[in-house]
């Protein structure tokens, strides 16, 4: 290292000069230092403390704090405790207070390992977009209150009853709809019950596409269909549209929480990854679009062999899913994860949650 270099020949060179003889005047007037280091010796507006760097020489460190840097002879004089090469390095801290000149002015802190703790941070695996759309463009969750909608299909200037894209259909509204506003077609499912208490939580709903206001007459709005799923009729509800968020982030709940899988898409028996269920968890239990949520499978009951007791067996980790629309008191997930089959009655919960 430069500066335990350049530390080893100061620390040779010094002794010949302070026990030389007979000096000419000349070499005597140079090396004439002041007995004290006064406040006016050191640089004004001086920021301490100096840090020193890789390649730093002691003339450095003393022209950083002096305006004759031979006064430094005098400052290592009163501080040969900083003899040893190894106590000056790169990162040390170096003060030097005028009031403390007797006990040789100057303070060095060697650095130290600071060990910060800070909770687990997990970077989740970006989700698919397409997953996103797939799950959210045909069938959503909505609460009991919002499934008469804003409106509804009345008609079309001609006499079918089924329409499609680009065909122009009457619309009826409770209140005035803007020009150009878009809003989703649905049809009405079954609703969904919590399998505690048997109250309906929400209702599932199948999208059937998207109908663009084009204008209005005597209370009768036209519409065209720009998009579509499935074939639309007359009497199909209106509600605002949505637009899906493919830049979900995930998040991991603070506070604990507990419940179960109520409805799993397509009345399909079993679920598994990036297939869609409904949980028993909505935004009153804190759920937003994101939360994360694992689920698990409910342990079976046995009869112990040994006691002839009944036991049942630990709930066992099989899943992790995703909020993407939270209801007041259910939500709409897709399952991210699995090691095995999900079914309707396994529980979901956030990992702290016991």
């Amino acid at each position: 290292m430069k500066l335990r270099y350049n530390l080893a020949i100061f620390l040779t060179w010094l002794p010949c000069v302070l026990f030389m003889q007979t000096p000419s005047l000349a070499i005597a007037n140079e090396l004439a230092l002041p007995s004290r280091v006064m406040a006016a010796d050191i640089r004004a507006n001086l920021p301490q403390p100096y840090i020193v760097k890789k390649g730093d020489t002691l003339w450095d460190i003393a022209r950083y704090f002096f305006k004759n840097p031979r006064k430094w002879l005098n400052i290592w004089e009163r501080n040969l405790y900083i003899s040893n090469p190894d106590l000056i390095y790169p990162g040390n801290k170096i003060w030097f207070d005028v009031k403390k000149e007797k006990a040789g002015g100057l303070t060095t802190v060697r650095p130290h390992p600071v060990v910060r703790i800070k909770p687990v941070e997990r970077l989740e695996a970006a989700i698919d977009p397409s997953l996103l759309v797939t799950a959210l463009k045909q069938q959503d969750f909505i609460s009991p209150e919002a499934v008469k909608g804003v409106g509804y299909v009345l008609g079309s200037p001609d006499e079918r009853i089924n329409y499609g894209a680009n065909d122009n259909v009457y619309l009826k509204f409770r209140s005035p709809a803007k020009e150009g506003a878009i809003f989703d077609v649905f049809r009405t499912g079954k609703p969904i019950r919590d399998p505690e208490t048997g109250k309906v939580v929400g209702v599932l709903i199948n999208e059937l596409g998207q109908i663009k206001v084009m204008s209005q007459s005597n209370g009768i709005t036209r519409g065209r269909v720009v998009r579509s799923f499935e074939e639309i009729s007359r009497g199909d509800r209106l509600k605002p549209a949505h637009d899906i968020n493919t830049r979900i982030i995930p998040d991991y709940p603070a506070n604990k929480v507990n419940g179960d899988i109520l409805y799993i898409r397509n009345d399909a028996s079993e679920a598994g990854q990036h297939q869609i269920v409904g949980i028993s968890l909505g935004l009153q239990d804190g759920m937003k679009p994101g939360t994360m949520i694992s689920v698990y499978k409910n342990g079976r009951i046995i009869r112990d062999k040994v006691s002839h007791k009944m036991v049942t067996l630990p709930q066992e980790r099989i899943g992790e899913l995703m909020v993407l629309v939270p209801q007041q008191k259910a939500s709409i997930a897709l399952i991210t994860k699995s090691t095995g089959p999900i079914n309707m009655g396994d529980s979901v919960r956030n990992q702290a949650a016991r």
